[in-house]
C-alpha cells in the first residue's frame, strides 16, 4: 500500500473516531442558554473587557440625553432626597462610614447597589447606612429611630417573622445551656432534629454543616464519590453558594472545567443528560422557576428595563418530573438545593410543593431557627462517606462547629414549631394570599399609571419595569425614603415574612406607590431612551470610547474621555 493510501486511511479513521466527540460537543453547545449567563467562560472574558468609568455630576443626570428641563427636575429631586437621607439617617450613616474601610463586605455591597457608572455620586449623597438597632414584628429600626417595613427578610432566613425566631433562639439556648458550647459530643436535641428532618425530606440520613454552601459542597462530593463520575451540571442562572465548582464565571477567579452550565427547562438539556456517561449530579435551585436562565436580579445590573420574571407552576413542575426521570434512568444524582427557598413554598419544601423526590436535598437559612446552618439529607447509599470493602477509601467531610449545641437547640425549637397549628394556619392558602397581594399592588400601580410591576413566587418578589429607562435603580432610594427596607440587591428581590397580615401589607403597598409617584415626579422616567436595545447600544458605545481613549492615552495620542 502506498504512503498516500496509508495517510488517507489514517486520516479517514481519525475523522470517523472524531465524529462522536464532535457530535457530543455540538449537542452540549446547543444545550447551553444563548445568554452570557449560559456561557461561564465567555462571561468572564467579557467582564474583563469592561473598564471602570464614572459619570461626572452633570452627566449623572443626563446619561439618557433628556430634555434639559427634565434633567433639572432630576437634579432638584436628587438634592431633596439627599437632604432627607442626610438628616434622617445621620447616625446610621456615620457609623457605617466609620467602619467601612475596615469591613470589606460593606465596601463590596456599597459599590454594587447601582450600576457602576453612577456608584460614586450615589455613595457620596445617598448613603443608606448598614446598621440597625432593633426589630419587632415586620419592622426594623435603625440607629436614628427610623422604623422601616422589612422587605429584606434577612436574605431568606426570616420566613415566620423576627419574633418567631427570637423565641426559637431563646428556647434553644435554654434547652442546651447545661452543655453550653462544648463541641464533639452531641446534645440530645440532635436526635429529634434528625427524626424530623428525615420525615420532612423523605430521605434516609442527615448531615449537619456550617452553611448552605458547605452542604452543597458535600452533596456534590458524595455524588462524585459514589458515581465515580467527575462532571456536575448546574442550570443557567442558578446560585448554589460561592464555592468555585458551582459558581463558574464572573465572581470566581478559578476556571472550572468539570462544571457544565446548561439551559433550564430545556429539552436539549434533557438530551445531553440522557446521552453522557460522565455526569455525577444535577443541581437544581427551584427559585429559578421565577426567572429561568437568568441570574439573580439586582439593581447593580439594572441598566435598562429588560428584567423579566414570571412563575408558571405547572410548567416548572413538568420540568422537574422530566428531569427526575432522566436522572433516574442514567444514574445521575438529582440534588435539590433548598438553602434559600426551603419551607417557603410548603412545610415539606419544594419536594412537597412540586411533587418530586430528589436523591439529596440541601437546607439552610431559616432551618437554623435564626442561627447559621447547612443541612444535607440524602439516600443512605449516597450519604455514606466510606466503603466497607476499602476502609481507606473515604469521602472526608467534618467541621468543628457542625451540630453546634446552640444551633441544634434553635433548630429543634424551629422544627417543633413547624408542626404546630399556628404555623399550619400560615401555610393555609399561601399561594392565594400572596398572589392576591401581588395582584393588588399591580392594580394600584396600573391605576396610578406608573411604569412598575411586581412578579412573585409566593413570598419572594421581584420588581419589573415597563418603560425603557436607565434610572430604574433609583427606585430603591425612594422606597427607603418611604420607610421600606430592602437588601443590598435593591428592588431585584423583596422577601416577605409570613408574619405580614393584610394591614401591614397594605401599608407597604401604599408606601410603594408613593415612592414610585415621587420618582416619576422627579423626572427619572422621562428620559430620551426610545428602547432597551437603544440603551444597551449607548452603553456599549461608552465602553468602547473609554477603552479607545485609554489606549490612546497610553500611546500618547489623546486624553481619556471619562474619569
Amino acid at each position: 500500500m502506498s504512503a498516500l493510501l496509508i495517510t488517507l486511511s489514517a486520516t479517514a479513521a481519525a475523522a470517523v473516531l472524531a465524529l462522536p466527540r464532535a457530535a457530543e460537543r455540538l449537542q452540549l453547545s446547543r444545550a447551553k442558554h444563548r445568554s452570557l449567563t449560559g456561557h461561564a467562560r465567555m462571561a468572564r472574558r467579557v467582564a474583563g473587557l469592561i473598564p471602570h468609568y464614572a459619570y461626572s455630576e452633570r452627566a449623572f443626570f443626563r446619561s439618557d440625553e433628556p430634555d434639559e428641563a427634565v434633567a433639572l427636575r432630576r437634579e432638584a429631586g436628587f438634592a431633596g432626597l439627599s437632604d432627607r437621607f442626610r438628616t434622617r439617617f445621620a447616625r446610621t450613616r456615620a457609623e457605617t462610614e466609620a467602619v467601612r474601610d475596615g469591613l470589606s463586605d460593606l465596601q463590596f455591597t456599597g459599590l454594587y447597589r447601582v450600576p457602576f457608572q453612577y456608584a460614586r455620586h450615589v455613595r457620596a449623597h445617598l448613603g443608606t447606612g448598614a446598621f440597625a438597632a432593633s426589630a419587632a414584628g415586620v419592622t426594623v429600626t435603625d440607629l436614628d429611630g427610623n422604623v422601616f417595613y422589612d422587605l429584606a427578610g434577612s436574605y431568606g432566613v426570616n420566613l415566620f417573622g423576627v419574633d418567631f425566631y427570637r423565641a426559637c433562639l431563646e428556647e434553644g439556648a435554654t434547652r442546651v445551656a447545661a452543655l453550653g458550647p462544648v463541641l464533639g459530643p452531641l446534645h440530645s436535641v440532635v436526635s429529634g432534629n434528625v427524626a424530623r428532618l428525615k420525615a420532612i425530606s423523605g430521605l434516609d440520613e442527615v448531615s449537619f454543616h456550617m452553611s448552605g454552601t458547605e452542604a452543597v459542597m458535600q452533596a456534590v462530593r458524595l455524588a462524585r464519590y459514589h458515581t465515580g463520575r467527575r462532571r456536575i451540571v448546574r442550570l443557567c442562572g442558578a446560585y448554589h453558594g460561592w464555592w468555585g465548582e458551582v459558581q463558574p464565571g464572573i465572581g470566581n477567579p478559578v476556571p472550572t472545567r468539570d462544571t457544565l452550565t446548561l439551559a433550564d427547562m430545556s429539552e436539549r438539556t434533557l438530551r445531553v443528560l440522557a446521552t453522557r456517561r460522565d455526569v455525577a449530579c444535577v443541581l437544581v435551585n427551584p427559585l429559578q422557576a421565577l426567572h429561568p436562565n437568568a441570574g439573580a436580579p439586582a439593581d447593580s445590573a439594572l441598566v435598562d428595563s429588560g428584567r423579566r420574571a414570571s412563575f408558571d407552576r405547572a410548567a416548572y413542575t413538568k420540568w422537574l418530573h422530566d428531569l427526575r426521570a432522566v436522572c433516574s434512568a442514567r444514574g445521575i444524582v438529582m440534588i435539590l438545593d433548598e438553602v434559600f427557598l426551603g419551607f417557603r413554598l410548603a412545610r415539606g419544601g419544594a419536594q412537597e410543593y412540586f411533587g418530586v423526590r430528589a436523591d439529596m436535598v440541601t437546607y439552610g437559612k431559616t432551618l437554623g431557627g435564626g442561627l447559621p446552618v447547612g443541612v444535607l439529607c440524602g439516600r443512605a447509599d449516597l450519604m455514606r462517606r466510606y466503603r466497607d470493602d476499602r476502609p481507606v477509601d473515604i469521602c472526608f467531610a467534618r467541621g468543628t462547629f457542625n451540630a453546634h449545641p446552640y444551633v441544634m437547640g434553635a433548630m429543634g425549637a424551629f422544627l417543633e414549631r413547624l408542626d404546630t397549628p399556628a404555623v399550619a394556619v400560615l401555610y393555609a392558602d399561601l399561594d392565594a394570599t400572596w398572589d392576591g397581594r401581588a395582584r393588588r399592588l399591580n392594580a394600584l400601580l396600573a391605576d396610578a399609571d406608573l411604569p412598575v410591576r411586581v412578579a412573585n413566587m409566593s413570598t419572594v418578589w421581584t420588581v419589573l419595569y415597563t418603560k425603557p429607562s436607565r434610572y430604574n435603580w433609583m427606585l430603591q432610594f425612594y422606597l427607603r425614603a418611604e420607610g421600606l427596607a430592602l437588601s443590598w440587591v435593591g428592588t431585584g428581590r423583596l422577601i416577605f415574612s409570613l408574619a405580614y397580615d393584610d394591614a401591614a401589607f397594605d401599608a407597604v403597598a401604599t408606601r410603594f406607590v408613593a415612592a414610585a409617584q415621587a420618582m416619576r415626579s422627579d423626572g427619572w422616567w422621562e428620559g430620551g431612551a426610545p428602547s432597551d436595545k437603544a440603551i444597551r447600544r449607548s452603553i456599549l458605545r461608552e465602553v468602547a470610547a473609554v477603552r479607545l481613549g485609554r489606549l490612546g492615552t497610553r500611546l500618547g495620542l489623546r486624553a481619556p474621555d471619562h474619569d
